[in-house]
């Protein structure tokens, strides 16, 4: 997953006595705000989850979902309408939680002296545009549609009513016991009535139409070609269309996706509802967090630029543009990375501090730590359920994910989890949970399925790639960890013993050749079969971290393939490129301080922002290669701890 972490709380350090008087005034002006505002998240440091500024849909009401898929959204209904509003209990719970030096996360490598902000105090004050594997940054910056005489007409998309539209779709999916649909040509000439075979053609695949006569009425007859034979044939990721396809236009539909508070598979669920086919046709080269406005390419398979343009008609928070065909799909890991946009709003640096912080951030970088979302947000971290697989130990995997556990959690979990503690009975626990997509609940199920003494295939019906996040997580904290003892053992700079790549092949800097190496040219392995380690003390410590967690570094394969690691490198020091910075004085927290790509387009004009405003905030932006996370890059900054746990605790001393 592409490293945007998500935390819409306040990024704050503890305070020296040099910054009192600096955060009394903050504090004045906050409580001064407040009073006039009311509840005014802007202005507050509360840690309430922001909610979107607008709904995802116009409108869903006649939206019809498979049985499948609408079981899930009502999971994401129960999911958001459980929210914890008040920030000291929030922080109570969150006091069970993970910091930084829970996982590794210890230490720095500039010298400046750290300052206070607050990061994604909007999720738009968090921007990513992905670079693609040509070195481009990607834009969203044009609406139009390839123009090609074998697209169907603009009125394909309204001649239909909502009611025909659900009818026609009940019976694509084979909802009803109905064998087809019939609609009336209400003004019947044949340009009409070829119009209206287009669009259901075109809008419903798998569905043919004929024309009949009935008491003196013309109707369009919609109905299977084959059946449920036919409904399977078109909805496959290798044949998503039964009807034809230009051979001179290329099979897949590149396209630009400008979203806002959305995860990318969430927004390709959401895409793939509204066009009626399933998510496997869609293909990208990295996936971005929720709360954040991000920009990247998407292909899909056999739909067209205009099918796909008049969905910006009917959605919101997303916008679709710059379309091509071309004759391939994408890759995950094709990007060359990501570009940042960042608002850190409220500064209380100096200029001198953040002149200094941005220069090092610029010249020497920051480590290249795992952030705190790669191991979970709950009193039970990620990387320990990892530790318990590679470990075999599959009653620990289960009691760790089921049982009960302090800190924040939905009520129906918590319940779920009394239950379990109290019965060990699957069938009881998950009568207790409404929400069965969770891994609880694909847990309990697989245990319902295979019996408690077959843990590894009950575990086996969570998704493949959540089981895989539990192990790499493991090797997440052994690596920061690992990384932080080899800062404190030789500082930056490369020693002997270390590694480094010579193309993909890891190879010892030796003494003779020490001179020719600098800290960034250092990679760390994650644990596995395939890797090797430095030949200094870190390399030792490597192994008595596995043996202290009952592990062998010399067999790291598994008796189930999918949980034996082969390992990998990474660099232990990223020097972000395309840095850039700027401080910016304004009043109002609501208002943008910088333009996206759907406000050039719709030529919105920046708000004019005082020269002398109450507040000031430092805009930032730099380019990141893959699998890096931003916010470990702006903990360089700041010299904060990012954990929820820190800032949650922090925030509500702030207001006391």
């Amino acid at each position: 997953m592409e490293a945007v972490e998500v935390n819409n709380v306040s990024l704050k350090r503890p305070r020296s006595e040099d910054d009192v008087a600096n955060a009394d005034e903050i504090k004045r002006q906050k409580i001064s705000e407040k009073s006039k505002t009311g509840n005014d998240s802007g202005q507050s440091v509360e840690t309430v989850p922001e909610q979107p500024d607008k709904p995802l849909l116009e409108d869903t009401k006649n939206e019809i979902i498979p049985n499948e898929e609408s079981e899930e959204q009502e999971d994401e209904e129960l999911e958001d309408s459980d929210e914890d509003g008040d920030p000291e209990s929030f922080a109570d719970m969150m006091k069970h939680g993970l910091t930084e030096s829970d996982v590794g996360i210890t230490k720095f490598v500039s010298s400046h002296k750290g300052f206070s902000g607050i990061l994604k105090e909007r999720y738009s004050d968090f921007v990513v545009h992905e670079i693609g594997k040509d070195g481009r940054v990607i834009h969203l910056d044009d609406f139009s549609v390839p123009v090609d005489d074998e697209d169907p007409s603009e009125e394909t998309f309204t001649v239909l009513s909502d009611e025909d539209k659900q009818r026609l779709e009940e019976l694509q999916l084979l909802k009803n016991k109905e064998t087809s649909v019939a609609i009336e040509v209400i003004e019947d000439t044949k340009e009409k009535r070829t119009v209206i075979h287009q669009a259901v053609k075109s809008l419903f695949p798998g569905l043919e139409t004929k024309t009949e006569d009935r008491d003196g009425k013309k109707y369009i007859i919609a109905y299977h070609a084959a059946g449920k034979k036919a409904l399977a044939k078109v909805r496959t990721a290798t044949d998503p269309r039964k009807h034809s396809w230009p051979k001179s236009r290329g099979s897949y539909c590149h396209f630009v996706l400008y979203k806002e508070n959305k995860d990318t598979m969430d927004a390709i669920n959401v895409l793939s509802k509204f066009l009626r086919v399933k998510p496997n046709i869609f293909s990208y080269m990295g996936t971005k967090d929720k709360r954040a406005i991000t920009v990247q390419e998407i292909a899909v398979l056999r739909i067209t630029a205009q099918r796909l343009a008049h969905l910006n008609k009917c959605l919101m928070n997303f916008k679709l543009g710059n379309f091509s065909y071309k004759n391939h799909p994408l890759k995950l890991g094709e990007l060359q990375g990501n570009h940042f946009t960042v608002v850190l709003r409220n500064i209380t640096g100096t200029d001198d501090q953040i002149e200094q912080a941005m220069h090092s951030l610029r010249e020497i970088g920051f480590i290249n730590y795992y952030g705190m979302q790669r191991f979970g947000t709950t009193a039970v971290p990620t990387y320990q359920i990892g530790r318990a697989i590679l470990q075999n130990n599959w009653n620990e995997v289960m009691d760790l994910i089921l049982k009960p556990r302090p800190g924040a959690e939905k009520g129906y979990l918590v319940k779920c989890r009394e239950e379990w503690a109290k019965t060990k009975d699957p069938a009881a626990a998950l009568k207790k949970l409404p929400v069965k997509r969770c891994v609880e609940g694909q847990l309990l199920r697989g245990l319902l399925k295979y019996g408690m003494k077959n843990i590894i295939s009950a575990f086996g019906i969570i998704p493949r790639n959540n089981r895989l996040m539990y192990i790499h997580s493991y090797q997440s904290y052994v690596w920061n960890n690992m990384v932080s003892k080899r800062i404190e053992e030789y500082g930056l700079r490369a020693v002997p013993g270390d590694l480094t790549l010579k193309g993909a092949t890891a190879v010892h800097i030796e003494e003779g050749d020490v001179d020719n190496y600098t800290i960034h040219d250092v990679v760390m392995p994650l644990p596995g079969f395939d890797v090797i380690y430095p030949k200094h003390k870190i390399g030792e410590a490597y192994k008595e971290m596995l043996v202290a967690d009952n592990l062998d570094i010399n067999n790291m394969r598994h008796k189930v393939r999918d949980y034996s690691l082969s390992g990998a490198y990474r660099k232990i020091i990223i020097r972000p490129q395309n840095v850039t910075w700027e401080v910016v004085a304004y009043d109002d927290p609501r208002i943008p301080l910088f333009t996206t790509d759907l406000d050039k387009l719709e030529a919105k004009p920046l708000p004019v922002l005082p020269t002398d405003g109450k507040f000031r905030a430092l805009k930032m932006e730099f380019s990141l290669p893959p699998s890096t996370y931003a916010t470990m890059a702006i903990r360089e900054v700041l010299k904060m701890d990012t954990s929820i746990k820190n800032q949650t605790q922090l925030n509500t001393t702030w207001l006391r």
